[in-house]
């Protein structure tokens, strides 16, 4: 059950009342990302989403604003992707006014003091090395880059360490009065507390955002005609790689076909991609399928960690599994194990405030519609074997089928010759 409605200023309010907790999700979403800059400010979204916690005219340093969550127990934390950036407090229920001044607090009173903004490239500059230094996590950035190129999709959400040092407070200030707009954002609240009370505090505490149209994003362009692969060389003793393919976006009919497709190829250790790769052949720790929807695009990648002398090998492999599934129909069995796999992990996940505040923000902002967990799980029940076979046939051709590897290679023409369903 969820109530949603629309305040004067055109900020949007989104309650999901739970009664059987004592705990309460304040977040506020905004519809702003990395794929809303231009290469000259890269990393802009995520760098402010920083500078929020680094002082208000009424909290004047980082240590205030911590503080002020610390004393009553708070968790708190802040997140920004490609299309949206987030920013939570989940209190006791009897907090939440508490919650409130805080986040209000930083979202419209913040300072961005050149000093800070300094201080903090270097964070976040320490941060780049970081991911760079973990292939597991930065071999998807690179997969992203080899779809979408020189575009914002193709680019990190944190940027790079170029466009980081070059920021200044003028180029947070027009983007905070560009993008942070009442019509903008969401607030969602998810917990013990009656969506009355949840509207009044909202009113009384978000007085002061900008009004107006933001900026829109520009459409993500597409095109591939055969094969590609980018190999990133670094001295590792595993190499780690992302197979997949171009898919669907977020709003598509085939969403939920192609959701139940990964889960069968890579959604656990009795799939597909887990037996075949890891159990049988032992090429791989790690193996796993999942899509990825954005509003206007969108993929399935393939995804493991295996010894650098036989990627060949756990390639070859992973498009033997994609051709059986185009060829092949799924059995009755496992399409309905998947379905519960699903429906079990989803279920699951929402039992906390905070993961049912993020779930209804997420789809506000992706798809401008809320849906229940009963329409959902009657869209999935809906699939049946033939589409299955129907978008795996769509998806899994030559022209689609995209590689990125970091590890100790040099010869990407090898791995493209390999690259056949």
């Amino acid at each position: 059950m969820f109530y949603k409605t629309k305040l004067k200023n055109n900020l949007r309010l989104i309650v999901s009342p739970i009664s059987k907790t004592k705990t309460v999700t304040l977040l506020v979403m905004i519809e702003t990302g990395s794929k809303y800059e231009t290469k000259a400010i890269s990393g802009l979204s995520h760098f402010l989403e920083h500078m929020f916690f680094k002082g208000t005219t009424r909290r004047p340093s980082t240590l205030a604003i911590s503080t002020a969550l610390d004393e009553v127990g708070g968790i708190y934390n802040a997140f920004t992707s490609k299309e949206y950036t987030g920013f939570y407090v989940k209190v006791a229920s009897r907090h939440i006014r508490r919650a409130f001044d805080v986040i209000s607090d930083i979202l419209q009173n913040s300072k961005f003091e050149s000093g800070e903004i300094k201080r903090e490239k270097k964070v976040i500059i320490e941060e780049i090395n970081m991911y760079q230094d973990t292939p597991m996590h930065y071999v998807g950035e690179l997969f992203e880059q080899l779809l979408y190129g020189d575009q914002p999709a193709g680019r990190m959400v944190i940027g790079t360490k170029k466009t980081v040092s070059s920021l200044r407070q003028k180029d947070f200030l027009d983007y905070l009065q560009k993008m942070y707009k009442a019509s903008n954002m969401i607030v969602c609240m998810a917990g013990n507390i009656s969506s009355s009370r949840a509207k009044k505090l909202t009113e009384k505490y978000f007085t002061r955002l900008y009004k107006g149209k933001p900026k829109p994003k520009p459409k993500v362009k597409e095109k591939q005609t055969k094969p590609q692969v980018l190999v990133h060389w670094k001295k590792t003793d595993q190499t780690h790689l992302c197979l997949g393919v171009r898919t669907y976006n977020i709003s598509h009919p085939d969403r939920y076909i192609l959701a139940l497709l990964g889960i069968i190829l890579g959604g656990g250790m009795s799939s597909r991609l887990f037996i075949s790769v890891r159990e049988r052949l032992g090429l791989a720790y790690y193996i796993k399928a999942s899509p990825e929807f954005y509003t206007d695009s969108g993929y399935l990648v393939i995804q493991a960690g295996t010894d650098t002398k036989r990627v060949k090998k756990a390639c070859q492999v992973i498009l033997d599994e994609l051709r059986k599934i185009k060829k092949e129909s799924v059995g009755k069995k496992e399409l309905t194990k998947a379905k519960e796999f699903i429906k079990g992990a989803t279920s699951i996940e929402l039992e906390t405030s905070d993961a049912q505040a993020a779930w209804l923000a997420k789809q506000e902002i992706l798809t401008k519609k809320l849906r229940t967990l009963k329409q959902v799980f009657a869209d999935i029940d809906k699939v049946n074997s033939r589409d299955i076979r129907r978008v795996a046939g769509n998806i899994f051709t030559n022209k689609k089928l995209n590689l990125a590897l970091i590890g100790p290679h040099k010869n990407k023409e090898a791995f493209r010759r390999i690259l056949r369903i």
